[in-house]
């Protein structure tokens, strides 16, 4: 009798122990599937919320309670409509028996030699009025634009940068992205500022590569195919017409630890500000 009783109990912690792995096992491959992308971002605003909501109530805050507890629950529903792509995107994988799969991105650093690289490109480039469009990925992942485009995975040089926009090849139409020492991917597509003061005067690059800025973090490099111009995007703001120093400058504050600026008021140049 107490023989079977114990036999039981033991199936029950055996089961309560898969149990536990099982859910840790998938929300660790939710985490993956969502890493390097902006759904990232959108979790850290979703603790905030529920911090709040669980200080409100611990101290008894009734009426910011009270809005915490309508948020939360018509946020569930919003929740589906933001995280759409990444729940599609999991879907598509458990469909393709890929989920389980291992899935791992790589981490890069940008080195001052990867600088030296694009901007070498980038004033070859202009010189020759060979357009371009090249996004730097920071803390906010860019995986929704690399899927858009050819991946690459290849080491960043100055040369292969050139190649890859040299008119009239399969790869020089749309975007490359960046991330530390390597090319993610080329011709990706880039969302579209809806920016209603744009200046008329700017073509589809320049639009794209604002539209990007104002959805992540990145810094984008456009090179103008008309005028042979380079223009830089950060946060929703686009600087025109900027020389091989000021590029190399920003690039160096933004980009290399030792080099980031202390202040907001470093992003200052004599260049031409859009946006």
């Amino acid at each position: 009798m107490f023989s079977a009783l114990g036999d039981i109990r033991l199936l029950n912690y055996v089961g309560q122990i898969v149990d536990i792995l099982l859910v840790t096992f998938v929300v660790y491959k939710l985490i993956m599937l969502i890493r390097g992308t902006k759904a990232v971002q959108l979790l850290k605003g979703i603790t905030v919320i529920l911090l709040v909501w669980f200080l409100s109530r611990f101290f008894g805050l009734r009426t910011l309670e009270f809005i915490m507890n309508q948020t939360v629950i018509y946020g569930l529903l919003a929740i589906i409509i933001i995280f759409q792509p990444e729940l599609r995107r999991a879907l598509e994988q458990l469909g393709r028996g890929r989920f389980f799969s291992s899935r791992t991105i790589p981490e890069h650093d940008v080195t001052k030699q990867s600088i030296d690289a694009i901007v070498k490109a980038t004033v070859y480039m202009a010189k020759r009025r060979i357009g371009a469009l090249m996004s730097i990925e920071r803390e906010t992942g860019m995986n929704d634009y690399v899927e858009t485009g050819i991946k690459m995975n290849a080491h960043l040089s100055s040369e292969l940068l050139i190649n890859t926009f040299i008119p009239n090849t399969p790869l020089h139409d749309g975007a490359v992205v960046l991330k530390g020492d390597a090319i993610l991917a080329a011709a990706c597509y880039l969302p579209l500022s809806e920016n209603p003061f744009i200046s008329k005067e700017l073509g589809t690059r320049h639009r794209a590569a604002l539209g990007v800025s104002e959805v992540t973090d990145c810094i984008t490099i456009i090179v103008s195919e008309e005028t042979g111009s380079i223009s830089l995007t950060k946060n929703g703001e686009l600087h025109r017409d900027i020389d091989e120093s000021q590029m190399r400058e920003l690039l160096e504050q933004e980009l290399l630890e030792e080099g980031k600026p202390t202040t907001a008021s470093r992003w200052q140049w004599g260049g031409k500000k859009d946006g």
